[in-house]
């Protein structure tokens, strides 16, 4: 039976975010009889300005609550009657993370602790978790801060007791055009003539916001609580994306910042033990077990990936050409996007 969020009460933690605006605009879209769509987040300007777009006049349904994450009791008003939680807030920039630790661990570990008392107290239905590539095998305190997070949330669903109410998680890698990606920076920087490059060899995931909306509906769907799911995507070098943002530009290596990887991750090897692999999707199951894994592969087409599997940026057996990353880019960042290589357009 296909997903129906008609009639629902949903709300998104940092929903003023690129992907709180893709979920909001996807929802709205594919259900106009929703019960109540609340955008939780503490910028009020770009709750504003997000008004203006998705009026509350045009959208009945549609509801702006100021509040910070790290605030139980105002999260806990916030999802009275609410059926299901989306929880894309969270601190993301990683050498922020690093120079005020504590801010990121407020935000995203005890932040993740109040969504699930909320949750828990309020009879929510379903949460589903935005986490991050950055959170497998972490050597940044953003990523550790996350793995943190996606645990609390696996982990939810062994106190949860008789309530009917499913935690999962939904982990990406890149997200094509975000704030503060890759993509809008060296857009930018381009009519300097020099793309600063990390490392020559550096490589990432990407997955656009459309994507990782479906992702989420897909988990919503599905999800049998204590899952988290990992999308089947491409990779790209970060040197082909320079290549098809500026291939006039000079390339100049400037060293990884800190907290970076070369490469990044989503499974590991040691989380391959309890991967299984779906058409399009991987999916780790919890480590303590809350439902057979035998049934889920069954009832999903799904199987076990083989001992030693890691789903990793830099062997990745997909790839996004220049030519790719120049079409993903006029896709979903700029559909006026061209470049000119020797006075010739590409």
């Amino acid at each position: 039976m296909a997903l129906d969020l008609n009639n629902k009460s949903i709300l998104i933690t940092g929903g003023t975010g690129s992907f709180g605006k893709e979920f909001v605009k996807t929802l709205l879209h594919k259900f106009p009889q929703m019960k109540r769509l609340v955008v939780y987040s503490r910028d009020e300007l770009k709750q504003f300005e997000m008004s203006q777009v998705f009026s509350d006049r045009e959208y009945d349904c549609i509801r702006y609550f100021i509040g910070d994450i790290r605030d139980g009791e105002r999260f806990k008003r916030a999802c009275e009657g609410i059926d299901i939680i989306v929880h894309a807030a969270a601190l993301k920039q990683v050498p922020a993370a690093e120079y005020n630790p504590m801010e990121c661990i407020k935000t995203n570990v005890m932040g993740a602790e109040n969504v699930i008392n909320a949750a828990l107290d309020c009879g929510v239905k379903h949460v589903v978790a935005l986490s991050t590539d950055k959170a497998a095998a972490p050597i940044n305190l953003y990523g550790a801060t996350k793995l943190c997070s996606d645990k609390l949330f696996v982990a939810a669903n062994n106190m949860k007791g008789k309530r009917d109410v499913r935690f999962s998680v939904v982990r990406y890698g890149n997200v094509i055009g975000s704030r503060g990606s890759v993509v809008p920076f060296f857009l930018n920087k381009r009519k300097d003539g020099i793309l600063p490059i990390t490392h020559p060899d550096m490589t990432r995931f990407n997955i656009s916001l459309e994507e990782g909306v479906d992702l989420v509906l897909y988990a919503i769907e599905n999800s049998w609580g204590g899952e988290i799911f990992v999308p089947k995507i491409p990779s790209y070098k970060i040197t082909d994306v320079a290549e098809a943002i500026g291939p006039d530009c000079r390339q100049e290596v400037v060293g990884i910042r800190p907290g970076e990887k070369l490469h990044e991750e989503m499974i590991t090897e040691t989380d391959s033990l309890n991967t299984i692999e779906l058409e399009n999707y991987y999916v780790i199951c919890p480590s303590t077990p809350l439902w057979s894994v035998d049934e889920y592969n069954k009832a999903f087409n799904g199987r076990t990936v083989p001992m030693g599997f890691k789903y990793n940026s830099g062997t990745n057996d997909q790839w996004l050409s220049v030519e790719e990353i120049r079409e993903q880019i006029r896709l979903h960042v700029d559909p006026t996007f061209k470049v000119t290589y020797n006075n010739i357009e590409a």
